[in-house]
């Protein structure tokens, strides 16, 4: 079968002259972006429609599809943010109930105000030692269900690489009739390879949503895979005609323009799984064992092990006795050994691999938080200071509700307040900490003092919170709340 790639560049290679968009013509000379420019096409005769597919793009998405395992697989060059769209508002009816963990992307909560959504929420579990977001057992949602619910939402793998018991859970939707909807954006490479050195910390990845019953996954290739950003896909099982309903929804949230520079990269990405999957696996594997055992031994710094993260993509660097933040961690590995990490966080600084990392920048990470470790130890030695940990006093931060539904409270006139005063006060737009994008409240949750004091902490460690305006002249930081 020939690929979308081979395809654009037997186009580019003919005679065909382009009088139609895009604008470059596929002249080379037109930018610096000589290779893209060169794939870049509209919908032109023979390279099929993403929207209603039946040609190349079909084999494409078939091709995923057999890799995968579901009913139907859809192509998103919007990315995962385009698939969560579009699978929350196929599951649930307008103005319907959905059970979903408080700590989901903001990509839900975008399709809870679309379909002008209840939310009923899962209680909000966090890791204490790390202050990442749990993950959830199938009694866990057993608990929350009622005849309310119309469809449950997980996110698992987490950011940070913790899985929820899916199959588990796949189990009690299904006796309740109502679908599971799984955002597996960082689960892309779960499923593949197999099992290697049981000996190892981390012998395989885990299995794929797909394969453990979820009715909708949706997945970043991107993330962890060889895609180029902003390429994701969407699996449905063969659940009350859900694939159709996604597909409707998907014509909606995604471009009428779609990218064919983006769907080939999904498509030779997914070729190169076909063929190359094992070895690409077992890179990852050996790559992240190999910062277990040679961090073993460090006396402050510490990479969190199987027994926390199931995801030997995600490298969670923190240092164990607190002396040092997340975000300082980050900080000296991108100032001082130039290794830019993928965010920070209170505790925790946080690497992705993936099996297209090389052996130079394994042993440069490696080194790197290893003379941090040392540099901590002689520290602590010289000045023979004692540890404070920085998790010692703080409560986490509750998520009170006003008597309002998020499409009510986003959609009602808001206004200025001094973050420090807004105590009481309901939020009238979204706080999140970008990466991940995970709301620290919500429109229609109350700030308290307790989330006051947390969004405080994350800005004193500067770390990206978006939601959070400081004016000039330094009068303060100002959120939105309700009149």
């Amino acid at each position: 079968m020939q690929n979308l790639y081979n395809k654009l560049i037997e186009l580019s290679e003919s005679r065909q002259y382009p009088f139609h968009m895009p604008g470059h013509k596929r002249n080379t000379d037109s930018t610096p972006l000589k290779g893209a420019f060169q794939c870049d096409i509209t919908e032109i005769d023979d390279f099929d429609n993403l929207h209603d597919e039946e040609g190349i793009i079909l084999e494409a998405e078939e091709r995923a599809n057999r890799l995968y395992g579901a009913h139907r697989t859809y192509f998103s060059v919007n990315g995962s943010t385009a698939g969560v769209l579009a699978a929350v508002s196929a599951s649930v009816k307008s103005g319907g109930t959905i059970l979903a963990a408080r700590g989901s992307h903001k990509s839900f909560y975008h399709a809870a105000f679309l379909r002008n959504l209840n939310i009923k929420y899962l209680p909000n579990k966090t890791d204490n030692e790390l202050k990442i977001p749990g993950v959830y057992s199938k009694d866990d949602v057993e608990n929350y269900l009622d005849d309310s619910v119309e469809a449950v939402f997980i996110t698992s793998p987490t950011y940070e690489g913790k899985c929820s018991d899916i199959a588990g859970i796949a189990r009690i939707c299904h006796e309740r009739n109502i679908p599971l909807i799984v955002d597996a954006a960082h689960g892309a490479h779960f499923g593949f390879g197999k099992e290697y050195d049981k000996e190892q910390e981390y012998s395989s990845v885990p299995q794929n949503a797909v394969k453990q019953g979820a009715d909708i996954v949706i997945h970043s290739i991107h993330k962890t895979l060889p895609s180029m950003t902003q390429t994701a896909l969407i699996h449905i099982s063969d659940y009350k005609g859900l694939a159709d309903e996604v597909k409707k929804y998907l014509r909606i949230y995604q471009t009428s323009s779609p990218s064919y520079v983006l769907m080939a990269s999904i498509d030779l990405c997914m070729e190169e799984l076909e063929k190359n999957s094992d070895s690409f696996i077992k890179n990852l594997l050996d790559y992240r064992n190999a910062i277990s055992v040679k961090t073993s031994g460090l006396h402050n710094i510490a990479i969190a092990g199987a027994d926390i993260i199931d995801d030997p993509a995600k490298v969670v660097i923190f240092d164990r006795t607190g002396t040092m933040t997340g975000k300082q961690i980050y900080g000296i590995l991108r100032e001082e050994y130039s290794l830019q990490l993928e965010m920070a966080g209170e505790k925790i600084a946080l690497a992705i691999l993936s099996g297209w990392d090389s052996e130079e920048g394994i042993d440069r990470l490696i080194q790197a938080v290893s003379e941090i470790d040392e540099k901590i130890q002689e520290t602590k030695i010289n000045t023979e200071t004692s540890v404070n940990n920085i998790t010692d006093g703080k409560k986490s931060a509750e998520y009170p509700l006003a008597d309002l539904k998020l499409s009510e409270a986003w959609d009602k006139t808001s206004e200025e307040t001094l973050l420090q005063e807004a105590n009481g006060k309901i939020s009238g737009d979204f706080i999140n900490l970008y990466p991940p994008g995970i709301p620290l409240i919500v429109p229609g949750e109350v700030f308290s003092e307790e989330l006051i004091e947390e969004i405080c902490g994350y800005l004193d460690e500067d770390l990206n919170v978006q939601g959070v305006v400081s004016k000039p002249g330094g009068t303060g930081y100002f959120v939105r709340t309700l009149k």
